[in-house]
């Protein structure tokens, strides 16, 4: 990747996909940052980039964090090599010095464009002498190096596109491989980079689709094996439009502070587009890479539903509240951020207990799509003791001290065993022990002594919840208030 600002989807989605492949075939997943345009390179994004890489849990195997043998990792520290790679196209006569000037370039690009034609170089100092080029140097006019394009290119089988031919010279100029500062462009620094870090398959956007016979000539005239490739079909909205960059809404970093689960993530970009035996939501890395053949990706462009991914996360989020080990994680997550939203409202510090929490995760499971969820208003009688009156209650039956009773009675029996299904059918028995108080009227008077709301989870599900203890002094409260 550029290193111009955060990771976002598509670019995870390629790296992932990179990461499903190597791993697929027993191989080594390379981060190799380039950042040849100095001018729009955005500092600390490199180790943005792969850190979040770790977090989404397809940590590359060398990368310039990591390290590794073919190092350095970064196309910046790799100029020499470059240089020496210039200058042999340019002894063998497969690349020239260009010396015209920025104001001229620009004059052609308008030109054409005033002509409604595609901009592109006229190769004028292709056909300079070995005597021109050296007065032009001598008088120290800046240049950049240009590879010559040849016409009558090879056809190459891309992984997914099949069979595939540019014929490049026809339609663009000759381009600049290296500039004059010294640093590469991307067509110099990814063919000498692959070539000397022993990369065997690239899996890149659809985009660079045209690009590659260009890539390959360049590997022609080095006289280098080149990689397998495989462009990926473009990534968009639903609607068919390109991904927003504009307000962040696709990049990493706000996918994690907004606390969805980098599974969620993995699922939705490989579930929107192909590679797999069959779509379906829940998979893990694991499943992905076992079902993965770069064969079955499809030409059709991904279509990512992001109103989809609490969906996704919810999936995710039930198995790990299933996996002990995980649970774990969540139940200090959790514990984490109710103190960080009711700190400071807090009656009891046993609502920060881990097997609190825990059974908390366990009765909401399957019922919350985010764990932040959990500490939304709608959860906060769970960390929170309500303010309930008596007068409150008895608006919703007169009744109140005899359900009360009832109730109060039932919990201290039934302490030792409380399951959701046995206190539905409990409470079901206490209200035909009322005279005049409904089923539903009964259970909306419990509902507002617990949590002084009028929704939420079942009232024997907040019984369950809260423990007998708390439950009968919510209500004692409640009563004598």
């Amino acid at each position: 990747p550029t290193i111009t600002g955060f990771l976002h989807l598509g670019g995870l989605r390629t790296a992932l996909y990179n990461y499903i492949f190597a791993k697929k075939h027993q191989g080594t997943f390379i981060l190799r940052v380039e950042d040849t345009d100095q001018s729009r390179v955005v500092p600390g994004a490199a180790e943005g980039i792969e850190r979040m890489l770790d977090w989404a849990g397809v940590p590359p195997d060398e990368s310039p964090g990591r390290g590794g043998p073919a190092g350095p990792y970064v196309q910046s520290l790799r100029l020499e090599l470059y240089g020496r790679a210039s200058a042999a196209l340019l002894h063998s006569g497969a690349a020239y010095r260009c010396f015209c000037s920025p104001q001229r370039l620009e004059l052609l690009r308008r030109e054409a464009l005033r002509s409604q034609q595609t901009p592109r170089y006229d190769n004028r100092c292709r056909h300079l002498t070995l005597a021109e080029v050296a007065q032009k140097l001598s008088q120290g006019l800046d240049c950049v190096v240009r590879f010559r394009l040849e016409k009558g290119v090879e056809p190459f089988q891309d992984l997914v596109y099949g069979w595939n031919k540019h014929e490049v010279a026809e339609v663009e100029g000759d381009p600049v491989i290296l500039k004059g500062d010294g640093f590469p462009t991307y067509h110099l620094a990814n063919v000498v980079d692959d070539h000397y870090m022993g990369i065997t398959h690239v899996l890149r956007g659809a985009e660079w689709l045209t690009s590659t016979s260009k890539h390959l000539l360049l590997y022609k005239a080095f006289g280098w094996e080149p990689p397998r490739f495989g462009h990926l079909p473009l990534l968009l909205n639903k609607d068919g439009a390109k991904l927003s960059k504009r307000q962040g809404d696709i990049f990493l970093e706000r996918f994690a502070r907004d606390g969805f689960l980098p599974e969620a993530l993995l699922d939705i970009v490989t579930n929107c587009g192909s590679g797999f035996t069959e779509k379906q939501m829940g998979r893990t890395l694991e499943e992905l890479i076992s079902q993965f053949e770069v064969g079955r990706i499809t030409t059709h462009s991904a279509l990512l539903d992001l109103e989809a991914l609490p969906e996704f996360n919810r999936i995710h989020l039930t198995r790990h509240i299933e996996h002990p080990g995980l649970r774990q994680e969540l139940v200090r997550e959790l514990q984490g951020l109710v103190e960080l939203v009711y700190g400071g409202q807090q009656v009891d510090p046993d609502v920060l207990q881990k097997e609190y929490v825990e059974r908390v995760l366990l009765l909401r499971k399957g019922h919350i799509s985010l764990l932040k969820d959990l500490v939304s208003s709608d959860y906060s009688y769970l960390w929170v003791r309500p303010s309930v009156s008596r007068q409150q209650l008895q608006m919703i039956s007169v009744e109140v001290d005899e359900i009360g009773k009832l109730v109060l009675g039932l919990m201290t029996r039934q302490a030792a065993a409380l399951t959701v299904e046995e206190l539905n059918k409990d409470l079901r028995s206490l209200q035909k022990q009322t005279r005049q108080t409904k089923y539903s009227s009964m259970m909306q008077l419990l509902r507002l002594a617990l949590s002084g709301q009028q929704h939420g989870p079942s009232v024997a599900e907040m019984m369950v919840t809260l423990g007998a203890p708390e439950v009968c002094g919510r209500i004692r409260r409640a009563l004598a208030g």
